[in-house]
This record gives structure tokens, C-alpha cells and sequence, in this order.
């Protein structure tokens, strides 16, 4: 019996992938590679210095640990600029609906970002006390599709994997909550391999609650 819900963040709860693509496009021209929105969408899900790495990886660029730091950190740094302008109209359609009904109905509520400004982005949409545990890229230290994240947040929950119901809109998240024994519900205009069950979005709440 499902009792928590965990939702990633960017394309579940907000868009902020354009304003990662932006950075990332930035920083890669910067170094001379040329990235597209294709190339873009395998990076969603993925953490910010496995992100590096596959870019640099894409210009057969080496650099040292102390350089990748730099250049994440940069990345970082025009990201955060970006979201200084968010708000709760940033929210996509449905999403503090869709939050309510789930505390109304007493389920657990958790966040499992591979994004480190996770906990800051919610903050800014006005939803950070409507979660009950958040889980960012400074909370675990393996990328999904390892389930690391999503364990880590069953487990601040204070549920069983099993317990637990996983919203993402990439296949590197499904393929986490898989391998983490959590019911995958994927979110977008596709559908994802593996997941479980599918919504297009979140726009309308007992959609979700009739999956759970």
C-alpha cells in the first residue's frame, strides 16, 4: 500500500530544464563544444558533475578535479541567477493542487532531485512546507538510475521503498525508482520505459490518486 509520494523537480513540479540547458550551452561554448537540445535531454536526471563529464566527454576535453569543480561551480553560479525570478506562477499546471490533495489524504510527501538547488528552488515556488522530506544533489552521492536519492528520501520518510509512489519525467529517474522496489509513475507527453503507470501531467490531482 503506497503511503509516500516522492516527485522529482524539474519537468514534474517546474520547467526549470531551460535554464539548465541555457547554462550548460553557456559553459560548453565557453570550452569550445557545441551542445544541442538533443544532446541536452541526456542530461536530465543526471547530476551536475556527471553532467560535466559527459559534456566534456562529448569535446574530448580533460580536465582536473579541481578545474571540474571550477567549471560546475560557474554552471552553478549563472543557474542560480537565473532562478533568482521564480515564484509560485512558475509552478506547472496542477502541482499545489496536486500536493494538497496528498496531504489532505495524509500521504507523505518527499522531493529526489539530482538538482543541488532542489530544496532552494521549491523554496522560492512557495511549496518547501508542503514537503515532509527533500532530497537533493547535496543529500546522496550516486546519480540516478541508481535508486540512491530515492532510498535516501523513503528512508527521511520513514516508509518502506515498497511504500513508496515515484513521479519522473526522465528514463534515468523510472529506471531508479525501479531498482529501488517504488512504483514508477512517469509525467510528460510520452511514455517512459518501465514506468508503471502515466500522466500526461498533474493537472488533474485524483488522476494521481486513483494510481496510488
Amino acid at each position: 500500500m503506497i503511503q509516500a509520494v516522492i516527485f522529482d523537480l524539474d519537468g514534474v513540479l517546474v520547467d526549470t530544464a531551460k535554464y539548465h540547458f541555457i547554462c550548460w550551452q553557456r559553459l560548453a561554448s565557453s570550452l569550445g563544444i557545441s551542445i544541442d537540445e538533443e544532446f541536452n535531454q541526456e542530461l536530465k536526471g543526471v547530476s551536475r558533475m556527471d553532467s560535466l563529464d559527459m559534456i566534456l566527454a562529448l569535446g574530448g576535453i580533460e580536465k582536473t578535479d579541481e578545474e571540474k569543480l571550477e567549471l560546475a561551480d560557474t554552471k552553478n553560479k549563472w543557474y542560480l541567477r537565473c532562478l533568482n525570478e521564480l515564484s509560485s506562477e512558475d509552478l506547472l499546471e496542477g502541482v499545489e493542487e496536486t500536493l494538497l490533495e496528498l496531504k489532505s489524504r495524509e500521504f507523505k510527501i518527499g522531493l529526489g532531485s539530482a538538482s543541488q538547488s532542489g530544496e532552494y528552488v521549491i523554496k522560492k515556488l512557495g511549496i518547501y512546507d508542503l514537503f515532509d522530506a527533500v532530497v537533493d544533489g547535496n543529500g546522496f552521492q550516486k546519480s540516478k538510475p541508481d535508486p540512491e536519492v530515492f532510498l535516501t528520501g523513503a528512508q527521511k520518510l520513514g516508509v518502506a521503498p515498497a511504500e513508496c509512489a515515484v513521479l519522473e519525467d526522465a528514463p534515468s529517474g523510472i529506471l531508479a525508482a525501479i531498482a529501488g522496489g517504488m512504483l514508477a509513475i512517469g509525467v510528460g507527453s510520452e511514455p517512459l520505459p518501465g514506468e508503471d503507470h502515466h500522466l500526461n501531467d498533474l493537472s488533474n490531482p485524483l488522476s494521481l490518486i486513483a494510481l496510488l
